[in-house]
């Protein structure tokens, strides 16, 4: 299995109406960890948001790896108790390997997102 690495992004915290009306960029991935609040990757601090008090900060605290689909469902099966989306493009978020995960899941790749003090433990449950 690869190894994961440092993810860079942005995390902002608005309304969720302000979030929900976000003209997220293409070049970016916005994932929606909570009704307010949203990680973005690669870091994207030029987006406008209709709320005068959101938040943008930079955020280290994760690390990621895409892996090819096959890859993945093979050791989400394996260490995933709960059932992941059918649809895609998806985002979900719960424990994998007993470490609570965020997975964005593409038709033919998966990205796997921890938080960066479990990466260690992460990749050996991941072999």
């Amino acid at each position: 299995m690869p190894a994961l690495n440092r993810l860079p992004a942005t995390r902002i915290v608005a309304t969720p109406s302000a979030l929900d009306a976000a003209a997220w960029p293409a070049n970016i991935l916005a994932l929606r960890i909570a009704s307010d609040e949203v990680l973005v990757t690669p870091p994207a601090p030029e987006i406008k948001l209709n709320d005068p008090h959101a938040i943008f900060e930079p955020d280290s605290g994760f690390a990621d790896v895409w892996l090819a689909a096959d890859e993945a469902l093979k050791f989400l099966e394996r260490e995933c108790e709960w059932e992941l989306p059918a649809e895609r493009p998806a985002f979900a978020q719960g424990m994998v390997a007993g470490i609570a995960a965020k997975l964005w899941l593409e038709s033919d790749r998966v990205l796997i997102i921890v938080p960066a003090p479990f990466v260690a433990d992460f990749e050996e449950r991941m072999t």
